[in-house]
């Protein structure tokens, strides 16, 4: 009979969190779902009252987060499989934002995430290995008009987990880069805090929202697979790009950036270094 695994899920009262920490309770593991707010998870912990534990915590407040980590391995013992998940958007134009938005936004989208693995490390060389699955975005190479902060924090925290990849493998700790397709997760309306939109970027704006569309993109549930698939893995991707049409529209913007370096690299080469 297989162990079940343990599971560290933030973000977990909706959306992609809780598609995840669903289809790990399905598949008989345990699961403690971060949230600051624990309420949507009560029919959840209903329906599996041994194997969820629903933590209540803001991923913002460092010491709280250390506080939590040790609670649930208090709960289970041990943790197997960190998913590091909270995260909101930042809607608008970068000249819009004000300072506390901006702040309160990287703190949640960035440094919730860090302090998290700043926490479970300890833990998981200690017992010679775990995975840490980084949810980023397929936009976090580069940014876009409305969006730019969300892209900025995705950014931060791809770069900070390539380093944290390499560091922690001498441990037996995998680290996987989770780049998110669109998914119907509430993320531009529960999730989104707007800026003060600025007559000038009018026409931009309008621009933009159009070319979102209309379509809110498949159930979070759809990606639950694969993430439980990459997570039994015995040597995961470095990073992953979870989505047939994200697959796709990354590598054209992979493709057109390098297309970009090359009709500028006559510029580039002027330059010794």
């Amino acid at each position: 009979m297989t162990t079940p695994r343990v599971w560290f899920i933030t973000g977990a009262s909706r959306g992609l969190g809780r598609a995840f920490a669903e289809a790990a309770l399905d598949g008989g593991d345990r699961v403690v779902a971060v949230a600051r707010n624990v309420e949507p998870l009560a029919s959840l912990a209903e329906r599996y009252p041994r194997h969820l534990r629903a933590l209540s915590l803001d991923v913002t407040d460092r010491a709280a987060v250390f506080d939590g980590v040790e609670t649930a391995i208090a709960a289970f013992g041990r943790l197997d499989i960190v998913v590091n998940n909270a995260g909101g958007m930042l809607y608008g134009m970068v000249e819009e934002a004000t300072e506390a938005q901006i702040r309160a936004h990287l703190d949640l989208n960035f440094f919730g995430a860090v302090w998290v693995a700043q926490a479970v490390l300890p833990h998981l060389r200690a017992r010679g290995g775990g995975r840490l699955l980084q949810v980023t975005s397929m936009g976090a190479g580069g940014g876009m008009a409305t969006v730019g902060y969300y892209g900025a924090g995705k950014a931060a925290l791809d770069s900070v987990s390539e380093a944290l990849a390499m560091e922690a493998e001498q441990f037996g700790i995998k680290v996987t880069i989770v780049q998110m397709g669109g998914y119907d997760t509430g993320l531009f309306t529960t999730g989104t805090t707007n800026t003060e939109p600025m007559a000038q970027y009018h026409d931009l704006r309008t621009a933009m929202e159009s070319s979102w569309g209309d379509e809110a993109g498949p159930p979070p549930a759809a990606a639950a697979p694969v993430i439980l698939e990459l997570a039994a893995l015995p040597d995961p991707p470095r990073r992953l790009i979870v989505g047939s049409q994200s697959f796709d529209h990354v590598l054209d913007m992979d493709r057109a950036r390098a297309a970009s370096y090359r009709e500028w690299e006559h510029l580039s080469r002027q330059a010794p270094g």
